[in-house]
């Protein structure tokens, strides 16, 4: 399973030379992991108001071309790993435009429960991200 988002660049995203700011592509990677957990249909918020929360653990970016103010940009989002205490996901980020990859990059998360410490999913989130999983699907 892919989710596909589009956003257009806003000037706040960019730096003087109006060059989306490097750490501006982790907020986009939140916004296609939300959007691939709603697909799923289970918005993340729900999730949220039942115990569960996912903390990113690790975050790892690579920098292909530059995306710039007003830009519409196209965000690929995949699930990769889904286990007990946590996922990861994979993203491509590219110019919704001409096709021309910009980004690469992948986010491990870790679920923690309300307290904030880490703890299983339950098992229906489980199962729901499980089938969504590359490969599993």
């Amino acid at each position: 399973m892919t989710a596909t988002t589009t956003v257009r660049v806003r000037y706040g995203e960019t730096d003087q030379m109006q060059v989306v700011y490097h750490a501006a592509y982790l907020s986009y990677f939140e916004m296609g992991r939300t959007e691939f957990i709603r697909e799923l249909g289970l918005p993340y918020a729900e999730m949220e108001r039942r115990g569960v929360m996912l903390a990113v653990a690790e975050a790892s970016l690579r920098y292909h071309a530059a995306a710039r103010y007003d830009d519409l940009l196209r965000i690929e989002t995949r699930l990769t790993r889904s286990g007990s205490r946590g996922v990861s996901f994979s993203y491509l980020i590219v110019n919704a435009d001409t096709g021309k990859r910009l980004v690469t990059g992948h986010t491990d998360l870790v679920s923690l429960d309300a307290s904030g410490r880490p703890a299983p999913m339950p098992p229906d989130i489980r199962a729901l991200l499980q089938g969504a999983t590359e490969g599993d699907a």
